[in-house]
């Protein structure tokens, strides 16, 4: 009887390991391995590319109005086109109306000019540009009194946001963009003047947005101001107020215009030769770090040798320039997540 039993003990104990056996996994060379499967990382929209000749053709429609001085026809005439453009290609557009004083007591009106791609998303990009023009020629030897065309100053940034604005309807980004036409940007005391020399005449529109943002409690994660960005053979070097404010937002530009090949235009260079510009204020009011893409003239040591003069007309801009940051503006934004 207790051999009986220790037979049936040891049969169990074998069926049982070869059960165990059966059960185990086979770390043989058969045996197929099961992929580890990982979520594919969803692939970036391309950005789109920046058409210079339709860019030019913005800077050209805004000097066929002639001089955009606020308080004159032309100035309404060019900013009613601006806005029926804009709500042709935005989301929305808000016209900003308001009066300011200029540095000689004169009241002005005022028209900035925002328009929005999706304006639901918090997440926001800031695009700048002035849209008026200098009302005299304070830096030429001729006709100092008589408004000038700013094709560069002025309407070289704009006409480079209105591609983009093109662009952001064609090809929606992934985050929300706000294109600002600051107004009274270039109604500054005039140089040599003998009154109070303040700074704050100029930027009178950007300086109004920030103290009435369009939307209440307005931001956005950066901005970037455009100024006299289409002249021939332009060079940007890294503006001293943009690396104070803002270093990490301009070197990001700067090392995406170098990926793109335009690192010949965008120098590695910090130079201080902008006094006051449409992005100071909107860095020291509203928070937003906000750069300022503008020419830095080696023979002037500081702006186009046509700032500011009647020389500042179509001879002027070069549709090469206008691609180099037009699609430097353009790679940025599309990339940002």
């Amino acid at each position: 009887m207790r051999n009986r039993v220790i037979a049936v003990v040891l049969v169990a104990l074998f069926l049982a390991l070869v059960l165990l056996r059966s059960c185990a996994p086979d770390s043989g060379s058969n045996t197929p391995t099961v992929p580890k499967v990982t979520p594919e990382q969803p692939a970036l929209p391309p950005t789109p590319l920046f058409d210079p000749d339709s860019a030019y053709g913005f800077v050209r429609k805004q000097v066929d109005f002639g001089p955009r001085v606020p308080g004159t026809a032309q100035h309404k005439a060019c900013g009613d086109w601006l806005v029926a453009y804009l709500k042709q290609h935005a989301d929305t557009v808000i016209e900003q109306i308001g009066s300011v004083t200029v540095f000689n007591g004169q009241q002005l009106p005022l028209r900035n000019i925002i328009a929005s791609w999706r304006p639901e998303l918090k997440a926001r990009v800031l695009l700048m540009a002035h849209w008026d023009t200098r009302p005299f020629a304070d830096k030429d030897n001729e006709r100092q009194g008589e408004p000038i065309l700013g094709a560069n100053d002025g309407g070289s940034g704009v006409g480079i946001l209105l591609e983009v604005a093109r662009h952001l309807r064609a090809h929606p980004s992934e985050i929300g963009v706000d294109v600002f036409f600051t107004d009274v940007e270039d109604y500054g005391e005039p140089s040599g003047a003998m009154s109070h020399q303040s700074s704050d005449t100029w930027c009178l529109g950007a300086q109004y947005w920030t103290k009435n943002p369009h939307v209440k409690n307005y931001t956005a994660r950066f901005g970037i101001l455009l100024d006299m960005c289409g002249a021939r053979d332009a060079r940007f070097p890294k503006e001293g107020w943009s690396m104070q404010l803002a270093p990490q937002i301009t070197n990001r530009v700067w090392n995406t215009a170098e990926a793109l090949g335009y690192g010949d235009r965008f120098v590695d260079d910090v130079r201080q030769y902008v006094g006051v510009d449409d992005h100071v204020s909107v860095n020291q009011r509203l928070r937003i770090p906000t750069i300022d893409i503008i020419e830095y003239n080696q023979g002037t040591q500081a702006f186009h040798p046509s700032w500011h003069t009647h020389d500042d007309d179509m001879d002027v801009i070069d549709p090469a320039t206008l691609k180099a940051v037009g699609q430097t503006v353009l790679e940025v934004v599309w990339k940002e997540r």
